[in-house]
């Protein structure tokens, strides 16, 4: 069955119409300000027509067989998952953090004090490397 103008459309067929406005925009065939324009007209629309006559003076853009953009390859399969490295970072930061201090007061009070960065570093570090070992997902998502 063929959609006639005067039938309503959903959002799937609005966000469709709103990636090829982006792409034509990215291709410098309308402005920003038209972008914009067009979008808030967009969501007002109820209808096929409506959603036509957006597009009607841009040529047709197959979405699925734009090229890819350079930075968009695939995320390599080996090392760790994105959250669990940032984990491992704010770990590594604030254990440095605690040892500078550490060694600041030493060094400032003339005596080697207890090393309390280790009960900052310890717990929070044993707990990331089970988290690591055992969490069952090792490979990075792919989006």
């Amino acid at each position: 069955m063929a959609n006639s103008p005067e039938m309503r459309a959903s959002d799937a067929d609005r966000d469709r119409v709103a990636a090829i406005l982006r792409e034509h925009t990215a291709q410098g065939r309308i402005t920003m300000d038209e972008f914009n324009e067009r979008l808030e007209q967009l969501y007002k629309s109820k209808t096929y027509g409506e959603l036509a006559r957006l597009t009607s003076d841009l040529p047709d853009v197959d979405l699925r067989h734009l090229p890819v953009k350079a930075g968009s390859t695939a995320p390599d399969k080996k090392g760790m998952h994105s959250g669990m490295a940032a984990a491992w970072s704010a770990w590594a930061a604030a254990s440095g953090i605690n040892w500078v201090i550490w060694l600041i007061v030493s060094v400032t009070t003339g005596d080697l004090i207890y090393p309390w960065p280790l009960w900052v570093m310890g717990p929070w570090g044993v707990i990331l490397l089970v988290s690591t070992v055992f969490g069952g997902n090792n490979q990075p998502k792919e989006s």
